[in-house]
C-alpha cells in the first residue's frame, strides 16, 4: 500500500464475519472459519475464483456469524476492512474448518446489504483515500503536530528494543519509509491492545481522530517498557531479554507484536537454559554435549517436533545433581541411638552401618557400599533401609523392581523413540536432587526377563563399584557418576538372583525373629503404631505380654511381624467399636467384672441390642482374645503326631523363614518298591534313595533284617511329606528320611521333641547344610527340645540368640550312627560295634 498508487476495491464485496479479532489496514491476521455462511464464502469465492479480484473480501469485526445459515443474522458492524486472502488452509479435525491468512488493505463502510445467502454480499464505500497524503511531511496544523508526535513515539518505542534482532532493525527502517498517515494502523496492530481498542482505531475514519485514538495506546506501551527496564536494572543478574516480537512479518504482509509475554518467554527461556547449563557444574563431556544441543535448539523452529525433545533433554540435564551432594551425619553415637530406636535386633545390619560411618570419618572419599538384605518377608528390610538414610542424613529413594522385565526401566530409552524417558536410576537422582542418596532396590530377586531385555543384566553396571562411576543411561548418552550412591537391595532369596549380580553385592542375611524378639517389637513399635492409627490411647487399651505371646504362637506362624501387626490391628478395631459405643451409653461395666472373666464389654445385654460400655482401660485377656480373633489357628501338635513308628521331624528352610517338616513312612506287602509323594524335587528324591540304600547295606548292623538279608524283601515302602501342595526340594532332609525309615523298620518311636537336618552320603556321613539359624528358630517356635545338626554347622550357632541356645539341646553329628542314637530314647542298638582303627603313621 503506497501513496503513489491508490487502492481501489470493488464496490461489491463478499463479507466475512468474525469476532475473534480486529483486522487493521496494513496488518496480517489468521481467521478460523467454521460457520455455514463463512464456509460457503471460502468455497465459492476464494477456492473457485481465478482472478485477483476474487481474493479481496470484506472483514466485518465484532460480529458473530450464526452456526447455520437458517439462523437470524445479527446486526453487522458498519465499518470493516477490505483484505486480501493470502492463504487458505483446510482441515477436518476436530471438525471441518478453514484457516485464512488475510492482509488488510483499507477501510470501507457498508452502505447496503445485497444478499444474505449462501454468503453475505454488500455494497461498500471505500473510506481510505491515501492519494491526498502524497506529501505527509507537509501536513500542517494540529494534524501535522499529531503525526510528528506519533512518529517520535514510534521511534522511541523501537529504540527500546534490541536492534540486534533482524525484525526490529527492519521495523526501524520501515518507520522512515512508510507514510506517517499509515503509522496508527500499523503500530496499533503491533502493540499489546484489546480488541475494543483496535475497534476504536478502525472506526476512526478521520485521520486526526485516528492519531488521537492510537497515540495513548503507544504511550502506554512505552511506559510499560520503561517500567520493565527499570525492574531489570534492579536485578542485574537477570538475563538480557528481547521484547516480544512475532518473528517474520513486516508491513504490509504479516503482523508484529510487542507483547512482553509473547515470544519473549521462548527467547528468554533459551538464554536462561544456557545459563543453567553453564552453572550446572557438569563434567566436561556432558557440558560439551549440552552446548552442542543448545546450539541446535537456537537454530531450530519451534514448530519442529524435535524442538520439544531437545528442550526436554536439556532441562533433564540441568536438573540432574552433577555436583550437588548432601552432608553425611557422621556421629556414631547418635547413629547407634537412632538405629536402636527404630529397630529392635538386626545387630548385623546396624554394625555394618556403623562401620561405614567410622570409615567415612577416616576417609571422606569412600565409595558407597552395595548391600543386599536377604530375608523372609516382614522382617523390616525396607524399613531399615529408610532408617539408614535417616541415620546418615541422606535423601532416600525407593525403586520397586518386582515384576520389571524391561531393561529400559534401568537404562532408559534412546532419544530416537517417541516418548523416550530416562531410566529409574536417573529419574530417582532427579527426584532427590543430590548425587549421594540412599537407593533402595526393592525385591531384586523378582526381576523378570522378556523380549525387551534382561533388567538384571542392566543392573550389573549400576551395582558394580568398578563401573558405576561412569554409568551411561540411554536417554542421557553421557556418563553419570553413581559411586557416591549407597545402594541397598532387598530380596527374599538369593536362588533367583543371577550369580553375576549377586557377586557384585555384599549379602547380609536378615533372619526371622524369635518369639521374645517379636514380643519386644510388638510392645515397642507395633502396638503404639496401631493405637495411633485407630485413634486409641494406652489408657483405653492394654495388651499384656502374655496375650502377645498367645497371638504369636496361636494366631501367627511367620518369620516376620506383618501378620502380628494385622492381628493387633484387628484387636484395636474391636476395641474402637466398644469405645465408640461407650460414648453413647451411660451405664458402664464394673472393674470387678473385667478381672473375673471375659470383659462384659464384649457381650450384649440380654433382651436389648445395646452394648454396655467397657471400663477403661480394656485389658485383652485370653478369653477376650478368643472372642476377637476366633479360635486359635495353630496348635502345637508335635507330640500327637509321633505316636506311631515311621514318623520323624525335619527342619526346612523357606523364603518365609524356617519351618518344621514331618516325614511319614508306611510299609506293606509288595515287591520292594519305594513310593514318594508330597511334591518332591529331584534332589529330595535322590536323598530318599540314598537313605534306602544306606539302610539296606547296614540292615544287619542295626538289626533291621527281620530274618532276611534284605529288609525290603517282599515289602513296599511309601514315604510321604505332608503339605502335599507345597513343592519341596533340597538335600537337608536326608537324615530325617533315614531316621523315619529306621523307626519304621525297627518298630521304635522317634523322640517327639527332636528335630533334625543334614545331608547324607552312601558312607553314612552327615554333611553341612544352609539356613541353620532359621531352622533352629523354627524348632524353638515349635517347642522342641533337641535339635540334631551336622558337626560342621556348629559354627553357625553363633548367630542364634543366647536364650534360644539355652532352651535347646544341640547334638552335633558327623555320622548317621550319632543321628540315630540321638533320635531314639536309649540310643539305637547295633549288632556289631565297629572296631576303632589306630593310625600307625
Amino acid at each position: 500500500m503506497s501513496s503513489n498508487s491508490g487502492i481501489q476495491i470493488p464496490s461489491r464485496l463478499p463479507l466475512l464475519c468474525t469476532h475473534d479479532g480486529v483486522l487493521l489496514p496494513g496488518s496480517t491476521m489468521r481467521i478460523s472459519v467454521d460457520t455455514a455462511r463463512n464456509m460457503q464464502l471460502v468455497k465459492s469465492r476464494l477456492l473457485k475464483g481465478t482472478s485477483l479480484k476474487s481474493t479481496i473480501i470484506g472483514v466485518i469485526p465484532n460480529t458473530r456469524d450464526p452456526e447455520h445459515d437458517s439462523d437470524e443474522l445479527p446486526s453487522l458492524h458498519s465499518i470493516g476492512t477490505a483484505g486480501l486472502a493470502v492463504q487458505v488452509v483446510g482441515s477436518n479435525w476436530p471438525k471441518p474448518h478453514y484457516t485464512l491468512l488475510i492482509t488488510g488493505l483499507c477501510r470501507f463502510r457498508m452502505t447496503k446489504l445485497l444478499r444474505e445467502k449462501p454468503f453475505l454480499v454488500a455494497e461498500v464505500e471505500q473510506l481510505d483515500k491515501l492519494e491526498q497524503y502524497t506529501e505527509g511531511d507537509q501536513a500542517d496544523g494540529e494534524l501535522g503536530e499529531l503525526s510528528q508526535r506519533f512518529y517520535q513515539a514510534a521511534v522511541q518505542l523501537v529504540g527500546m528494543l534490541d536492534m540486534s534482532v533482524p525484525v526490529v532493525a527492519k521495523l526501524r527502517r520501515l518507520l522512515d519509509s512508510l507514510p506517517k498517515e499509515t503509522l496508527p494502523d500499523v503500530l496499533a496492530s503491533m502493540i499489546r491492545t484489546s480488541n475494543k481498542e483496535k475497534l476504536q482505531v478502525l472506526d476512526a475514519v478521520d485521520l486526526e481522530e485516528r492519531f488521537k485514538k492510537a497515540l495513548p495506546l503507544l504511550t502506554r506501551q512505552i511506559e510499560g517498557l520503561k517500567l520493565l527496564q527499570k525492574t531489570r536494572k534492579l536485578r542485574p543478574d537477570d538475563d538480557k531479554r528481547v521484547l516480544a516480537i512475532r518473528k517474520g512479518g513486516v508491513f504490509p504482509g504479516r503482523q508484529f507484536s510487542l507483547d512482553e509475554e509473547g515470544e519473549d518467554e521462548d527467547g528468554d527461556d533459551t538464554a536462561v537454559l544456557e545459563k543453567k547449563v553453564k552453572a550446572a557444574a557438569m563434567p566436561e563431556a556432558a557440558l560439551r554435549v549440552c552446548l552442542k544441543e543448545l546450539k541446535r535448539l537456537k537454530k531450530m523452529p519451534e514448530s519442529m517436533p524435535e524442538y520439544a525433545l531437545t528442550r526436554n533433554y536439556l532441562e533433564m540435564m540441568v536438573e540432574l545433581p552433577w555436583s550437588k551432594s548432601s552432608k553425611d551425619c557422621l556421629d556414631i553415637r547418635a547413629a547407634r541411638v537412632l538405629l536402636d530406636n527404630d529397630h529392635y535386633a538386626m545387630e548385623k545390619l546396624k554394625r555394618r552401618v556403623l562401620e561405614y560411618l567410622a570409615v567415612r570419618q577416616l576417609k571422606s572419599t569412600l565409595k558407597g557400599p552395595i548391600l543386599c538384605f536377604v530375608g523372609p518377608p516382614g522382617v523390616g528390610k525396607t524399613s531399615v533401609g529408610r532408617s539408614i538414610a535417616r541415620t546418615l542424613g541422606r535423601e532416600f529413594h525407593r525403586i520397586a523392581l518386582g515384576g520389571v522385565c524391561d531393561q529400559s526401566d534401568i537404562r532408559g530409552h534412546r532419544r530416537t523413540y517417541v516418548g523416550s524417558m530416562p531410566g529409574r536410576i536417573i529419574n530417582g537422582l532427579k527426584t532427590v536432587g543430590v548425587n549421594n542418596p540412599v537407593f533402595l532396590l526393592d525385591e531384586v530377586d523378582k526381576l523378570g526377563k522378556s523380549l525387551q531385555g534382561d533388567p538384571a543384566a542392566a543392573l550389573l553396571e549400576v551395582l558394580d563399584p568398578e563401573q558405576n562411576h561412569s554409568f551411561t543411561d540411554h536417554y542421557l548418552n553421557v556418563p553419570f557418576d553413581l559411586s557416591q550412591v549407597l545402594f541397598i537391595a532387598t530380596a527374599n532369596t538369593t536362588a533367583t538372583i543371577p550369580p553375576a549380580l549377586l557377586d557384585r553385592m555384599e549379602v547380609l542375611q536378615v533372619p526371622g525373629y524369635t518369639q521374645e524378639e517379636k514380643v519386644e517389637i510388638a510392645h515397642r513399635h507395633l502396638i503404639p503404631h496401631q493405637l495411633e492409627q485407630h485413634g486409641l490411647t494406652p489408657q483405653q487399651l492394654q495388651i499384656p505380654q502374655d496375650t502377645t505371646k498367645d497371638i504369636i504362637s496361636k494366631y501367627t506362624r511367620e518369620a516376620g511381624v506383618r501378620s502380628l501387626e494385622r492381628k493387633i490391628g484387628a484387636i484395636c478395631r474391636a476395641v474402637a467399636v466398644k469405645v465408640a459405643e461407650g460414648h453413647k451409653v451411660s451405664r458402664a461395666e464394673s472393674p470387678a467384672e473385667q478381672h473375673h472373666g471375659p470383659p462384659e464389654g464384649w457381650r450384649r445385654e440380654e433382651g436389648s441390642g445395646i452394648t454396655a460400655p467397657p471400663e477403661m482401660p480394656i485389658v485383652i485377656d485370653p478369653i477376650a482374645l478368643k472372642d476377637i480373633l476366633g479360635p486359635p489357628v495353630f496348635e502345637m501338635e508335635v507330640s500327637e503326631r509321633l505316636t506311631l513308628p515311621g514318623v520323624a521331624i525335619g527342619l526346612a528352610w523357606t523364603p518365609m523363614g524356617g519351618e518344621i517338616m514331618f516325614v511319614e513312612a508306611s510299609r506293606m506287602e509288595g515287591e520292594g518298591q519305594l513310593t514318594l509323594t508330597g511334591q518332591l524335587g529331584d534332589v529330595m528324591k535322590e536323598s530318599a534313595h540314598l537313605a534306602i540304600s544306606w539302610l539296606r547295606s547296614n540292615a544287619k548292623t542295626y538289626l533291621l533284617t527281620n530274618g532276611s538279608a534284605d529288609p525290603l524283601e517282599g515289602t513296599d515302602i511309601h514315604l510321604h511329606f505332608p503339605a502335599g501342595a507345597v513343592t519341596k526340594d533340597g538335600p537337608s532332609a536326608g537324615v530325617t528320611i533315614v531316621t523315619c525309615l529306621a523307626s519304621l523298620l525297627s518298630g521304635r518311636l522317634v523322640r517327639s521333641d527332636v528335630a533334625m537336618t543334614g545331608e547324607i552320603t552312601l558312607r553314612g556321613l552327615v554333611l553341612p547344610v544352609g539356613g541353620i539359624k532359621d531352622k533352629v528358630l523354627a524348632a524353638h517356635r515349635a517347642s522342641l527340645k533337641r535339635v540334631i545338626i551336622p558337626k560342621r554347622n556348629e559354627k553357625d550357632l553363633e548367630e542364634i540368640p543366647p536364650h534360644v541356645r539355652a532352651d535347646l539341646d544341640f547334638v552335633f553329628a558327623s555320622t548317621l550312627d550319632e543321628v540315630l542314637n540321638a533320635a531314639f530314647d536309649g540310643g539305637f542298638p547295633m549288632a556289631v560295634s565297629h572296631p576303632q582303627v589306630v593310625s600307625k603313621l
